[in-house]
């Protein structure tokens, strides 16, 4: 996998680095990106197999919300299936590792887990990256992650985890600090096999009877505001170096049509929070959150649309200026000194753990020259 294949002539400053899911985890937890959600019972492998979502990365086929219980089954049938052909075609070079993007499966709960995971062949943990564990907490917390400590002692290949933060224990407030304390200490134990902790703000909304409108953004109901600034301080702190992905949008209304190759004026960043219309509502919507996602912290995001893929990508990438700064610091020892670019200082220790994050950023998504460069990498 590479992020922005969907691009082949873009001049980058520096390439974005290819990875699969044998990359080491200190870089592979920045690599997922815009993260495609689907129901355990679509079936993915033309798409992959035909190269029809190039800049499709990273995925979780779902067990749980996004299908009725009735259909258990019919998904767990389906994603064998999908396995088993994924595991066929790169048997056969019908297809390269390199095009297969990281595959997760989110579990219903840890019945599910292990009864599904006894069905797992050696050939289908090839292909597959990991888990992803609903509404985790710190009762059903423990079960998920011994079992898949359980699963890496006899597996060959690597099989990581991924949590999902969106339980009323971590929503409501006289619960929440107890809860992510103990969720913190629960994981610690298990930091190799966690690639990114995700949080659902769609079932945070849900406990006080919200919904963020399209022309608005999460950030905005306060809150969910409030959680999810509470996560990123238990979870998000230099020494913890978790990788935390920002919560899905909403919103799609597809324009295939357009073009971004005019000079956005002031860039993007700024035509974005002057609510100058850029691609449509929907996506000028994605776009705001996404930026208010970096400065936060958040890496990535959940998307429920084809559509969002390139566009949370795109904004992944760093500029230049973003990068000279990032390297600066980590090559320089203690003290302050003026930025490459002449317009802010760099004080060296403060700003090294965010100089670190911009350079496995850099690594993973590529460095572009400025923010125009951001419109014309999703055009």
């Amino acid at each position: 996998m590479r992020h922005h294949q969907y691009k082949p002539g873009f001049s980058f400053v520096s390439e974005p680095v290819e990875f699969d899911k044998y990359t080491e985890r200190e870089l592979l937890q920045y690599c997922l990106g815009a993260t495609l959600y689907m129901p355990g019972t679509k079936d993915i492998t033309p798409s992959i197999l035909n190269k029809r979502l190039l800049g499709l990365t990273s995925m979780v086929m779902c067990f749980e919300d996004s299908i009725r219980e009735d259909q258990l089954s019919l998904a767990e049938d389906n994603v064998i299936n999908v396995l088993n052909s994924l595991s066929e075609a790169l048997s056969s070079n019908g297809i390269d590792r390199k095009d297969i993007p990281l595959i997760f499966l989110r579990v219903r709960n840890n019945e599910q887990f292990i009864r599904f995971t006894g069905r797992l062949t050696e050939k289908h943990t090839q292909i597959l990256t990991g888990f992803v564990f609903p509404k985790f907490n710190t009762l059903n917390g423990y079960p998920y992650l011994n079992h898949l400590r359980s699963l890496n002692e006899t597996s060959p290949s690597i099989l990581y985890g991924m949590p999902i933060l969106e339980s009323s224990q971590i929503a409501f407030k006289e619960s929440r600090q107890y809860e992510l304390a103990g969720i913190k200490s629960l994981l610690k134990p298990y930091r190799e096999l966690i690639l990114n902790i995700r949080v659902g703000a769609t079932d945070f909304s849900s406990n006080f009877g919200v919904r963020r409108g399209i022309n608005y953004s999460i950030y905005d109901i306060l809150t969910v505001k409030d959680i999810l600034s509470d996560i990123l301080n238990y979870l998000g702190r230099e020494d913890d170096d978790y990788v935390i992905s920002a919560p899905v949008w909403e919103y799609f209304l597809a324009d295939k049509d357009t073009e971004f190759v005019e000079t956005l004026e002031g860039g993007i960043h700024s035509s974005l929070l002057k609510r100058n219309l850029i691609v449509n509502a929907a996506i000028d919507g994605l776009l705001r959150e996404v930026i208010l996602d970096k400065a936060n912290g958040f890496v990535g995001k959940t998307i429920i649309h084809p559509s969002h893929l390139k566009y949370v990508n795109a904004m992944q990438a760093v500029t230049r200026e973003e990068y000279e700064d990032a390297i600066q610091i980590l090559e320089t020892v203690g003290g302050v000194v003026k930025s490459a670019s002449s317009n802010k200082m760099n004080e060296i220790n403060p700003h090294r753990s965010w100089a670190k994050r911009v350079r496995n950023r850099a690594k993973a998504y590529g460095v572009i020259e400025s923010e125009e460069d951001y419109a014309k990498l999703f055009s």
